[in-house]
């Protein structure tokens, strides 16, 4: 295997083929397309000041959420990528009604995985040069291979992930992903259009003291919520903890993942399901989470648990350091 310092991204996915449950190198060709997509994603943000790519479309997305024009371009950008491999079945985007069944070759429908994506989570950040990211989960169909895809192969717990990641365009352009043996992350080098090993092992610190949620909704927040965000900002012990909130949830992630802490967009008066989308979302945020010895819930039930019923359902979202995700549900079970 290549020094771990140099070693790049498709190294890693080859050397790692045997991790993969049914491998027959299908896998290893959809991360290397989503590779392949983010690079060409990273070029147009990087344009994004100089390029005529930011602001609205003036249509909405099927949330009734308006369009950014970053949100279509990577859309299409991933669709495409992913379709003209021969590497998926179908793809469920969060910018789509429905889920795309992939014709494209004559062996499309002969593919094993489906692929759940929000192409780019925080687009509104672009306007403003805050970094924003891509979102990806894959599956394995559960409909007879050679046949065209079926809602029942996207709606599938988290549990059954074959892969799930996450792209992040910040100050540096990094992939991080699992594949249910452990998280590593990946930076790109700009001059040389590759993806090396930066993070391997990726482990949310054993303690954290970060919190992130969008504390202008507190008067919407369910009562638990409201208690424990004063738990945080009490002078006890090794609190209060720190506020950060970016507004992307890759972002925000990426950071509490690094430096320890926990994430939360909670149900609200106005959204009593949450706003985050079980599928596109929370599903391979939850994967990444306890893969990197974290946990993720709804505030009482683990996510990857939970029984899809729509491709665009909502839910409450807690993750983070297993300490804290702990603390935030004691308070909301105490509340009810």
């Amino acid at each position: 295997m290549a020094d771990q310092s140099f070693q790049t991204l498709g190294e890693f996915i080859i050397d790692k083929q045997e991790d993969f449950l049914y491998s027959t190198g299908e896998l290893s060709r959809l991360l290397s397309a989503i590779r392949l997509a983010s690079k060409v994603v990273n070029r147009q943000v990087n344009k994004a000041g100089i390029a005529n790519i930011i602001g609205k479309v003036g249509s909405s997305n099927i949330q009734g959420e308006e369009q950014q024009k970053l949100d279509v371009l990577a859309n299409d950008i991933f669709i495409e990528a992913l379709s003209q491999r021969e590497v998926v079945c179908g793809i469920a985007s969060e910018e789509n009604d429905d889920f795309i069944t992939v014709r494209t070759g004559p062996n499309a429908h002969l593919s094993k995985y489906v692929v759940l994506i929000d192409p780019l989570d925080g687009s509104s950040n672009i306007d403003v040069n805050v970094s924003v990211g891509t979102i990806f989960s894959i599956y394995r169909r559960v409909s007879e291979p050679g046949t065209p895809v079926i809602l029942e192969d996207f709606l599938q717990k988290g549990v059954n992930q074959a892969a799930a990641g996450y792209v992040v365009y910040g100050s540096s352009t990094m992939i991080v992903y699992t594949t249910g043996n452990g998280v590593n992350g990946f930076t790109l080098d700009p001059s040389l259009g590759t993806y090396y090993l930066s993070h391997p092992s990726m482990k949310f610190p054993e303690n954290g003291k970060i919190y992130s949620i969008n504390e202008g909704n507190y008067i919407k927040f369910p009562q638990g919520v409201k208690d424990y965000l004063k738990y945080c900002q009490k002078e006890e012990d090794d609190r209060p903890y720190t506020a950060r909130y970016i507004g992307s949830l890759v972002s925000d992630f990426h950071r509490n993942m690094i430096k320890g802490g926990i994430y939360i967009y909670p149900s609200t008066a106005q959204s009593p399901n949450g706003k985050l989308r079980l599928l596109y979302e929370c599903n391979p945020m939850a994967l990444l989470t306890e893969q990197a010895g974290g946990k993720c819930t709804d505030g009482f039930q683990r996510i990857l648990e939970i029984e899809p019923t729509e491709l665009h359902q909502r839910v409450p979202f807690f993750c983070g350091n297993t300490k804290m995700v702990e603390e935030a549900e004691e308070f909301m079970k105490n509340a009810q």
